[in-house]
């Protein structure tokens, strides 16, 4: 072989190995969520949240605030920024929808719907914005799914604080065992209340208790309605509400008086009113609410297939 011919096979093999190595992976280019430090640690931008929560009291203001610490703190980790829009409902359907409205048309990121009312307004306010629930007891209930299996199929995901409530209603038995009366106290507005208080009716009466429902609309015949549920009850179950935890300083000033003990279905209601409750801790379940936004604002998870998480282990108060 002359020398013209190795020259000229040497540098064709020069160019391959060239264009091999500059070429050859077609996604080099591509912008992924991964640091350039390639250990495989997601990279964050800048963020938007919406937030809207159904009412004020102390449930739902842990709940809100262990999501923002929690989203805070990973975006943060992560190389990137987030801020908050928060807005308070003060329990009317009518203000959620209106807080969810300007979330959409401000176009953020995501929305946090903090309580049932809060989530139906997301849900009515947008497809397209990832929304994330919390201290929402039963999505089914909340959602009005049927063929609920655990995941929405939609931009629709969160936690839930459910408690165990045949646990709370063995709670109320351990403690009262000479109870026959069971008043149920609760607010007819709140579905998520409905939902709770048929399953431990169900409990109770098969141990053979005799229980009647005390149903208010709103904080105006709160105190009335506990007076009369004082009046023909031994004990009074109160399960996770938000309009009596709002108010459980006027459930207070009745049931003392009267000499009624009452069993929560949450430790907020139960610091305001109650003698007891197997509950959460709302901070932490915020903070599970907030690792689901990093998840999908950062890492690209889809709502649709992000199955409702649980509530903390609950805990004797």
């Amino acid at each position: 072989m002359n020398k013209k011919k190795l020259l000229a096979i040497l540098l064709s093999g020069a160019m391959a190995m060239t264009l091999a190595a500059c070429g050859g992976d077609t996604t080099g280019d591509t912008t992924t969520d991964t640091d350039a430090s390639g250990d495989g640690a997601a990279t964050a931008g800048s963020y938007t949240v919406g937030i809207c929560q159904q009412m004020q009291h102390a449930a739902l203001d842990q709940a809100t605030q262990g999501f923002q610490d929690k989203l805070t703190e990973l975006v943060t980790a992560a190389g990137g920024s987030v801020e908050f829009e928060l807005d308070n409902a003060s329990g009317e359907s009518a203000n959620a929808a209106t807080i969810v409205n300007g979330f959409v048309s401000s176009g953020v990121d995501l929305i946090m719907a903090n309580g049932t009312t809060s989530l139906q307004a997301a849900q009515s306010g947008t497809v397209d914005i990832p929304i994330l629930g919390t201290s929402i007891t039963d999505y089914a209930t909340a959602l009005q799914r049927e063929d609920w299996s655990g995941t929405s199929g939609t931009n629709i995901s969160g936690t839930t604080d459910l408690a165990p409530l045949e646990d709370q209603a063995q709670m109320l038995l351990d403690l009262f065992p000479d109870a026959q009366n069971v008043g149920l106290l609760y607010c007819s507005a709140e579905p998520n209340s409905v939902y709770q208080v048929n399953i431990v009716r169900e409990y109770l009466e098969g141990q053979g208790l005799t229980c009647t429902d005390y149903t208010f609309s709103d904080s105006n015949d709160l105190a009335s309605v506990t007076q009369t549920a004082c009046a023909s009850s031994d004990v009074i179950y109160i399960p996770t509400d938000n309009t009596a935890a709002s108010y459980a300083s006027t459930i207070h000033n009745v049931v003392v008086p009267a000499g009624v003990p009452v069993i929560t279905g949450d430790t907020g209601t139960c610091s305001g009113c109650g003698v007891a409750t197997l509950g959460i801790d709302y901070y932490e379940l915020g903070q599970i609410t907030g690792e689901m936004a990093y998840e999908i604002l950062v890492e690209g998870a889809d709502p649709a297939t992000m199955e409702v998480r649980s509530a903390p282990t609950p805990t004797k108060m």
